[in-house]
């Protein structure tokens, strides 16, 4: 019978390899633990924070010329992308590739109060770090009692 010969394999076996067709036709697919967390795995790996001041964007770009970097910033839209190119020895064989190469592009949505007109980027150690100044109009402002 037709259905004993899925019953006498190991289920798991058919799960783990329709897993792994899945991955290679679509990419590993992160666990999602929550709605930011689905852009896991994106390259490069990035964190935004921001103070009332500023807000600090740091982009984990190792391996990366910073020269063949492209930054822009439309209102509050902070695109970057570049490319890491692969190094690789002639008659050398790769058995195992784990970072990314090739080109990327990430578009990150900043705040509304930003000032487009006062960015700073650096790199240094493989991180660029762009910082964007908030707009003086809507900083918090210490009102006094009389």
């Amino acid at each position: 019978m037709l259905y004993q010969t899925y019953l006498e394999s190991d289920l798991s076996d058919q799960f783990e390899r329709m897993r792994r067709q899945m991955d290679s036709l679509f990419g590993a697919w992160p666990s999602i633990s929550s709605i930011r967390a689905a852009a896991a795995g994106s390259f490069p790996a990035t964190n935004v924070g921001a103070s009332a001041e500023r807000v600090d964007v740091y982009i984990f770009a190792a391996g990366i010329d910073p020269n063949s970097l492209d930054i822009q910033l439309q209102q509050n839209l902070l695109t970057f992308s570049g490319k890491r190119e692969l190094k690789s020895q002639e008659n050398a064989t790769c058995y195992l590739s784990e970072r990314f190469n090739g080109e990327f592009r990430r578009v990150l949505t900043l705040p509304e109060d930003i000032d487009s007109e006062k960015v700073e980027a650096s790199y240094r150690d493989g991180v660029l770090h762009v910082i964007v100044q908030r707009r003086e109009a809507v900083k918090p402002r210490q009102i006094q009692v009389k």
